[in-house]
This record gives structure tokens, C-alpha cells and sequence, in this order.
């Protein structure tokens, strides 16, 4: 019995908990909008949202941190009767109009209703939206002339309704229809253009009437001149045709007879150009036989003479061609032996000055790099080849019997000849070259010294800085001697 009881509590607070629910789950009908307000959670910019508007769709509704409410979509009609509005003239109009305005089922539009509307009543929100109409309708009035008002309707409700919506949808409003019942102004000024585009209208009216009568009276008398025109011409056509028709008559016989002429005159000739095609023909053919056999009589004395002639020909340059050939690889075999025989000889000059000139490296490497001792070395080397060209010149000779003419000329201060001068000179030299020998440790040949030291030149060149100057005067009288016997 406890335990049946324990159930049946437990049932009705299941269904309690279930009825609960279900009262907190709420329907947005298609004519509201349904504003969630107390903790909905956040934005998509991460701030906390004040509200959240559903429209069209069902919410659960959390109780004691959630609430909620509905604002109407239905429109409401504002009654606008401006009175007093400046122009951008400065002229005064009053432009009573009709606004429809209603909640805007945009999701921004919609929090800002839910923001700022939330709570009013019908005629609240009315009031509201008078206000913002008639303070942006004054402002467009402001910047339009009257004409632009009066006339062009369409531009004065595009003002309207870009201005206005702009500020209605900062309370949550979209504006849905405009409509301008009337424009007064207070000095009349409308009323003058429309009287202006009246009376403007009627005179054009008495001008088209005037115009159309007069037009019915220049196409009456157009229609009599026409008549009467067309009646003359008829009758100056119907004779123009008779005398066309004899001319035409007469020309087509003409016509006749001469394309009759020339069509004898085409036979004629196509007659006589048959025959003369045919001659010619005739000609051509007999020609061409005559051409035929001049080929083949040329043919068979080509076949007879020229041809053994052009065999006889072929094998001359054939013949005359391999002896070429072969020249020509002769020559070129002579060519290369030449040039490897010449290529082998600048081999052999290119290693000797190599090997020279790294002989000369060496030498001036043993002087010590320096040039001039370097220079004193290769003397010394060829100095032994020079001295024996020199002794093997002098060698023999008996200078006693020698005897030189010249024309006594020489030196007026010595008193002395020319040759006697040269002998003198040369034999002069070999004290020095001997000097030079000795300081690279060579010496010239006995043979030589002997026969320099006996004669007086080498003598008097041998005297040395202390020699007395009797003996010095002796030696060059001894030379004076010796110049004048020679």
C-alpha cells in the first residue's frame, strides 16, 4: 500500500514537472516577435546579450533567470498633418501625408525594438515615430524647392522615405509605405503654377484648334489644285503616251533590222573563223609531224656522233680526275713530313734556348743575382776561346818585315803615322787583357807574353806612375824609332 502510494506521488510530480515544462516552452506566431530578456547568454562579439528576439519559430523559456514577451508586427498608420515647413526657398508649405511604419523582422532591427519598444503601448510607439517623421520631414522639405515638391512627386518620397527609415530603424521601425495627400502653401505660390500650367495649358489647346482649321483649309485648296493639276497631267500623259508608243514602235523596228544585220554579219564571221580555225589547225598538225621527224633525225646522229664522243669524254675526265686525286694526296703527304720535320726543328731550337736560357739562371743564381758578376763569369768563360783567337791570328807572323804604306799621316802631336799608331795600340792591349785573365785566375800563352814584353810598345805601356821620366822619354823615343823603321 506504501510502496503504490510512493508511486502515485511520484507520477503526479513527473507529471507535474512535465506540465511545467511544457508551460515554458513558447510559440513566436508569424505576426509577433517573441524577446527573451534576462540571461540569454552571449554575442558573437563575446559580450552578454540584454535580449534575444525569435520570430517565427518556439523557445524554452528557464524559469526564474528567464522572462519573455511579444511585440506586435502589425502596422500602424501615423496621420502626419505638417503645417509651416520651410522650403529650401524659404516658402512655407503644408504637406499633410500618411506614414506606414511596423517592427522590422531584421535580426539588428529587432534587438533594437526589443531594446527600446519593449513595454510601450500602441499608441506609444505611435508617438514615438510621429516625432522622428516630422522632424526628418521638415529636414527634407528643407533642402528641396517648391517646384521639386509639387512637381516631381517620386524625388520627394525617395527623400522621405531614406531619411526617415534611417532614424526609425534606430528604435526597431522600418518604414512600409508613404503617402502625400496634399501641398498647400500659405502664400499661394502652388496655386499660381498650377493657374500658370492651366492658363498655359488652354492657350496651347486654342493654338492646336487654330492650327488644325487652318490645316483644313490649306488641304481643302490643296485638294482643288490637286485636282485640277492631276486632271492636266492625265491629259499631258494620255498624248506623251501616244507619241511614246509611235517612238517606241519605231525604235523597235530599228531594233529588229539591225540585230537582224548582225546577226547575218556574226554568221559570216563565225563562218570564216571556223574555216581559218580549221586551216590553222591543219598547219599546226603538219608542223608538229615536220618537228617529229627533225627530233629523230637529231636523235640518231646524237646516238651516232656525239654520244661516243661524250663516253670518250667522260673517261678523259675520269682519268684526269684520279690523277688529280692522286697529286693531291702527294702533295699533302710531302705537306705533312715537311711540317713534322719543321714542327721537330722548332722542337729542338725551342729546348736549347730553354736550356739556355736556364744556363744563364744558373750563372746569375752562382754570381749571387748580381749582373755584373754574373757578366764577369761568362767572359771568363769565353775568354780562353778569345785568346786562342787571338794568339792563333798573331802567331807566326814576323812584324819585322812588315811593311806598311799609308800617307804619313797621324797625329801632329806625337809625330807618329797612322799605322804605326795601330801597332802600337794593339799591342798595347794584351798588358791589359792580361790583368783581366789574371783576376779570374786565366792567363794568356808564354808564346804571346814573350813576344808583347819584347816589343817597346808594351814596354812603355807597362811603366808604371813612378816610373823617372828619363826612363819614360826613352820608351817613347824607342817607340818613335820603331814607328819610323817599320
Amino acid at each position: 500500500m506504501i510502496g503504490l502510494t510512493a508511486l502515485v506521488v511520484i507520477f503526479i510530480l513527473a507529471f507535474s514537472l512535465l506540465i511545467a515544462t511544457l508551460s515554458r516552452v513558447k510559440r513566436c506566431p508569424s505576426d509577433q516577435v517573441l524577446v527573451v530578456y534576462g540571461k540569454v547568454g552571449k554575442g558573437s562579439d563575446g559580450e552578454s546579450r540584454s535580449s534575444q528576439c525569435i520570430h517565427g519559430g518556439t523557445a524554452f523559456i528557464w524559469p526564474l533567470i528567464q522572462s519573455y514577451q511579444f511585440l506586435s508586427l502589425s502596422p500602424m498608420q501615423i496621420g502626419i498633418n505638417l503645417r509651416g515647413a520651410l522650403s529650401l526657398q524659404n516658402i512655407r508649405v503644408d504637406v499633410p501625408s500618411v506614414f506606414t511604419v511596423g517592427i522590422s523582422t531584421t535580426l539588428a532591427i529587432m534587438s533594437n525594438a526589443a531594446e527600446r519598444l519593449l513595454g510601450l503601448k500602441h499608441t506609444q510607439v505611435e508617438a514615438l515615430a510621429e516625432e522622428i517623421i516630422l522632424g526628418q520631414l521638415r529636414s527634407v522639405i528643407a533642402t528641396m524647392r517648391i517646384e521639386e515638391i509639387n512637381v516631381d512627386r517620386d524625388k520627394f518620397v525617395q527623400n522621405i522615405t531614406q531619411s526617415v527609415e534611417t532614424e526609425l530603424k534606430k528604435i526597431g521601425l522600418k518604414l512600409i509605405n508613404v503617402n502625400i495627400t496634399d501641398i498647400k502653401d500659405e502664400s499661394g505660390y502652388i496655386e499660381a503654377l498650377g493657374k500658370e500650367a492651366a492658363a498655359r495649358a488652354i492657350n496651347e489647346a486654342k493654338i492646336k484648334v487654330a492650327e488644325q482649321e487652318r490645316d483644313g483649309e490649306v488641304g481643302r485648296a490643296n485638294a482643288v489644285r490637286d485636282q485640277r493639276v492631276n486632271v492636266a497631267s492625265a491629259n499631258a500623259d494620255a498624248v506623251t503616251g501616244e507619241n511614246v508608243a509611235k517612238v517606241t514602235e519605231e525604235n523597235s523596228n530599228a531594233q529588229r533590222r539591225e540585230k537582224v544585220a548582225e546577226a547575218e554579219r556574226l554568221g559570216y564571221a563565225a563562218e570564216r573563223t571556223k574555216q581559218a580555225d580549221a586551216e590553222r589547225e591543219a598547219f599546226q598538225a603538219e608542223q608538229k609531224a615536220e618537228d617529229s621527224r627533225a627530233d629523230m633525225e637529231r636523235a640518231r646522229q646524237r646516238a651516232e656522233d656525239v654520244v661516243p664522243a661524250e663516253i670518250n669524254k667522260q673517261k678523259i675526265e675520269i682519268a684526269a680526275e684520279a690523277e688529280a686525286e692522286k697529286l693531291r694526296r702527294e702533295a699533302k703527304g710531302e705537306a705533312d713530313a715537311i711540317f713534322a720535320k719543321m714542327e721537330a726543328q722548332g722542337r729542338g731550337a725551342f729546348e736549347i734556348l730553354e736550356k739556355t736560357a736556364n744556363g744563364l739562371k744558373e750563372i746569375v743564381n752562382a754570381a749571387g743575382n748580381d749582373p755584373d758578376r754574373a757578366v764577369q763569369l761568362m767572359i771568363a768563360d769565353k775568354i780562353t776561346d778569345l785568346t786562342k783567337i787571338v794568339g792563333d791570328t798573331v802567331q807566326g807572323l814576323d812584324l819585322s818585315n812588315v811593311v806598311v804604306w799609308d800617307n804619313l799621316g797621324g797625329g801632329r802631336d806625337s809625330g807618329k803615322t797612322n799605322t804605326a799608331e795601330f801597332v802600337n795600340g794593339l799591342w798595347g792591349t794584351f798588358p791589359g787583357l792580361k790583368n783581366v785573365l789574371n783576376m779570374v785566375g786565366l792567363d794568356l800563352p808564354n808564346w804571346v807574353m814573350e813576344d808583347t814584353q819584347k816589343h817597346p810598345a808594351t814596354q812603355a805601356t807597362t811603366a808604371t806612375a813612378d816610373t823617372p821620366a828619363e826612363v819614360k822619354k826613352e820608351n817613347m823615343h824607342s817607340s818613335e824609332t820603331v814607328d819610323e823603321e817599320s
